[in-house]
């Protein structure tokens, strides 16, 4: 097997004498630009969950899960249960999104996107604006109590607490009217199951942001366990650039000496969120974030040495001490297999959502009168015919019966409201000439159900078959 396509190893974080497991991490604020990414990361995540659920699309809520009609709301698209397949498809497209993101460049997804670091970040945010960064907070755990921790400490736990509470009920604006649930709360009329639910993921997000934090990466995550699987040598991963920096130690005379680039200072595990040493190697613990590259670039700067010292490569080119293209990132048989996957599902999936009638239509034979002679000898079938209105517009409908000449259909008028279901019963009849040519047949034949809109009109076919007795 070749070097590329190995299984990368990676060091279990417990064990390392860097990791700062057995105790709280204090990560040091840092500047740079993978700082920023983060932060333009969280706008960006925390704008899409909490302005979501309050747009509203033609007097409804834009995106909803409502659980309790078995509807999910997208803009013009309202998905029922049978659309699961939707869904599962969904699912299936992340995944792979996920696994080639993971193979390109590492754990960019924990790094920047997670929830759970996410939220981190916002409640070490809050913590640094009331607490200060590294070194007053350490001063402060270690201080009695008095009025000014007493006032850090307090006003950070109602910070969170707040943030906490309006994410719950946030989340539970996903699946209940947004605009309905605030005024309820404020008056006071919230129903129990809303508020029960908006406590409980407030709850979590708490303890998982503000208490657990790194602990939630290290220990619950499965993630950065079988991350090595998804990895080769040509990932770009945050790294140590061990040839550069080894051996480390103090900065004298050491542009002049044999001592790596590396001074020592500590600064990378200082401002990692894990608390990790990344000069150990790739950890399960690391996730990505580069908050360590630009602390290191910051001592470059200071030290008058290159940049680079902890940055984003792949182990091939660390290995090999040079720079090796990216290019070939995407020509590794895995990504061509995982992007090949995607766009499979991404045009089944458009596809199918562009084919997807409005009208639902489902025919079964009335068991009850299969067929019978009626006037004269003319031959009628019963049909139960279920309809469902897949739109949020009423439809009028109109059925119609395909493949049988001379044919007449009977259905009561119908006009189906916005996502209405009903069933109506349609019997079809052929004259007593037709009858005689057709006798002891099985005549397959289509119901053709015409719906129209205020704005457009749709046809939809469904088999079925006439039967003429003996």
């Amino acid at each position: 097997m070749s070097e590329s396509r190995r299984i990368v190893p990676i060091l279990p974080s417990l064990d390392l004498p860097g990791v700062e497991a057995a105790h709280k991490v204090q990560a040091r604020s840092t500047q740079g630009r993978f700082s920023r990414w983060r932060r333009a990361s969280l706008l960006a995540t925390q704008l899409f969950f909490f302005g979501l659920p309050w747009l509203n699309w033609h007097g409804r809520q834009m995106v909803r899960f409502d659980l309790e009609a078995k509807r999910f709301y997208l803009c013009n698209l309202i998905l029922l249960p049978q659309d699961l397949i939707f869904l599962a498809g969904l699912l299936v497209f992340c995944a792979m999104g996920l696994f080639m993101v993971t193979t390109l460049w590492g754990r960019l997804w924990c790094g920047f996107s997670c929830p759970q670091t996410v939220y981190t970040e916002l409640f070490m945010w809050v913590e640094r604006r009331l607490e200060g960064d590294r070194y007053q907070r350490l001063k402060l755990d270690q201080s009695g109590w008095n009025a000014n921790k007493v006032w850090r400490r307090g006003g950070k736990q109602l910070a969170w607490g707040a943030i906490s509470v309006w994410t719950g009920l946030t989340f539970v604006g996903w699946f209940s009217p947004m605009r309905e649930l605030v005024p309820s709360l404020v008056m006071g009329t919230l129903s129990f199951w809303d508020g029960f639910w908006a406590l409980f993921y407030g709850g979590f997000c708490y303890m998982n942001a503000g208490l657990l934090r790194e602990k939630v990466c290290l220990h619950m995550c499965p993630y950065g366990r079988f991350q090595g699987a998804l990895m080769d040598g040509d990932t770009r991963i945050v790294a140590y650039d061990t040839q550069r920096g080894e051996p480390r130690g103090a900065h004298r005379g050491r542009l002049h000496s044999a001592a790596g680039a590396c001074i020592d200072c500590t600064m990378c595990v200082q401002v990692c969120p894990t608390g990790i040493d990344i000069r150990e190697g790739l950890q399960a613990a690391c996730i990505g974030c580069g908050l360590c590259i630009d602390a290191c670039d910051q001592i470059m700067d200071k030290t008058g040495q290159p940049r680079g010292l902890v940055r984003v490569a792949t182990q091939r080119e660390l290995g090999q001490g040079g720079q090796v293209g990216q290019a070939s990132s995407w020509s590794r048989l895995r990504v061509r297999v995982y992007a090949g996957v995607m766009c499979v599902l991404l045009f089944a999936l458009v596809g199918a959502l562009m084919s997807r009638p409005d009208i639902r239509v489902d025919v079964i034979r009335d068991r009850g009168v299969m067929a019978r002679t009626v006037d004269d000898g003319a031959i009628e079938n019963v049909y139960r015919v279920q309809l469902m209105n897949q739109t949020d517009l009423p439809q009028g409908i109109q059925i119609g019966v395909r493949g049988l000449p001379g044919a007449a259909t009977t259905s009561p008028p119908v006009v189906l409201g916005p996502v209405e279901d009903r069933m109506v019963q349609v019997s079809v009849r052929v004259p007593p000439a037709q009858a005689v040519q057709l006798t002891g047949r099985v005549v397959p034949i289509h119901f053709e159900v015409a719906s129209r809109t205020a704005r457009d009109s749709s046809l939809v076919s469904e088999a079925s078959t006439f039967i003429v007795p003996r």
